[in-house]
């Protein structure tokens, strides 16, 4: 047996753990995660999940925030190119359309991660608040980079892309609500528009 063997089955199943934590809270909620319905769902030893998270749920829950971050990360980076010749109202429709697309698959059975763990702030850590926090700015530097990379000033490339967010947090909380990716769809309108008027030249408003 390779000597580096047991780590990569160790890495393997810390990240296991880190994945289920995140699919249960995307149904459940963070409160309602129980550590057992945990290691069940990973396929885990009891013993492997302090050994992997010695902080416990707090650990695990903030690894699989880290983790939806970098999912929802590579998803805008797919669609929001910073190519200048991209066109923007493709590039914001696309976007919708992938977030659109995860909610119907799921049934709206599942939202935004990061945003059911933000709703339970009240009896969340500060690393949970740190690391929902870190997650919405990520998104929002990209959103920003974007903009700025058509011209945007950015100042107020920053603005938007934080606008942006903001926008389409809520409306993945609505559209789940309703059942419908109807909110989702004025919130990409909304978008659109806003990110469409920053980017035409002053002179020509």
């Amino acid at each position: 047996m390779s000597p580096t063997e047991p780590v990569r089955k160790g890495d393997a199943a810390k990240s296991r753990m880190a994945v289920s934590m995140l699919e249960l809270m995307q149904r459940q909620g963070y409160a309602g995660t129980g550590l057992n319905a945990v290691l069940e769902h990973a396929g885990a030893p009891k013993g492997s999940l302090y050994f992997h998270f010695p902080g416990g749920k707090e650990q695990l829950g903030v690894q699989a925030i880290a983790l939806a971050a970098d999912q929802f990360t590579a998803l805008i980076r797919e669609c929001l190119t910073t190519d200048p010749d991209t066109d923007l109202g493709e590039a914001i429709e696309s976007a919708i359309d992938a977030l659109a697309e995860l909610m119907a698959a799921s049934d709206y059975t599942l939202g935004c991660p990061v945003s059911v763990v933000t709703l339970e702030m009240g009896n969340a850590s500060e690393a949970l608040r740190t690391a929902c926090t870190d997650a919405y700015d990520s998104w929002a530097a990209l959103v920003e980079e974007f903009l700025v990379a058509r011209k945007v000033a950015p100042a107020e490339a920053k603005l938007l892309g934080s606008a942006a967010v903001s926008l389409i947090e809520g409306a993945l909380i609505i559209s789940r609500a309703r059942r419908s990716p109807q909110p989702l769809r004025d919130a990409g309108a909304s978008l659109r528009s806003l990110a469409g008027a920053a980017a035409t030249p002053k002179e020509s408003r």
